[in-house]
């Protein structure tokens, strides 16, 4: 396939950009693009994963309100600060899940939907698991009632609760 622009050149380059809903498709040599500014991967100016993590990782909510220039978090086992935590992409030890744990559960929320792992469980063996999301669940949902005064609901789901405690206590699950 010919680059679209110069009609000259094989195209190296594939782009789609929707806008509005409306989805276009370029064709393009590499000389092309850097004529129309676009970015190219695996150049200086070219976009990375790495980029993208760093963003996200740089990411403070607290601090993009207030306004303020972050305070440098450190870990105090192996001496790791936040900034090069970012830039590195990766721990220097176990600890550092724990002295930046501020800044990440924003941004595990952010980018997994949740701060809490919760993949899936074969239904087979996982019974003990199943059964103990649900009483979760439905501790949540109680809360949630008690707040807004609903207390005959509460006392519904806090039944519920018992009897699946009753089943998990009483048998093999």
């Amino acid at each position: 396939m010919l680059c679209q622009e110069c009609n000259k050149k094989p195209a190296t380059l594939h782009f789609t950009k929707i806008i509005n809903g409306e989805k276009t498709e370029f064709h393009i040599c590499e000389s092309c693009a850097r004529e129309k500014g676009e970015l190219i991967p695996g150049t200086a100016n070219g976009f990375s994963i790495h980029n993208l993590l760093s963003g996200l990782l740089d990411f403070d909510p607290s601090q993009a309100a207030v306004g303020t220039k972050p305070q440098t978090l450190r870990c105090d086992k192996c001496g790791l600060t936040y900034s090069q935590f970012s830039k590195l992409g990766r721990f220097g030890c176990s600890s550092c899940y724990e002295h930046f744990s501020e800044r990440l559960d924003p941004l595990f929320k952010r980018v997994h939907g949740n701060n809490v792992h919760v993949g899936k469980v074969p239904k087979r063996t996982g019974g003990l698991i199943q059964y103990k999301r649900e009483i979760d669940k439905l501790k949540h949902d109680m809360q949630k009632h008690i707040t807004r005064e609903e207390f005959e609901q509460a006392a519904n789901i806090r039944d519920q609760i018992r009897e699946l405690e009753t089943k998990l206590n009483g048998s093999n699950v």
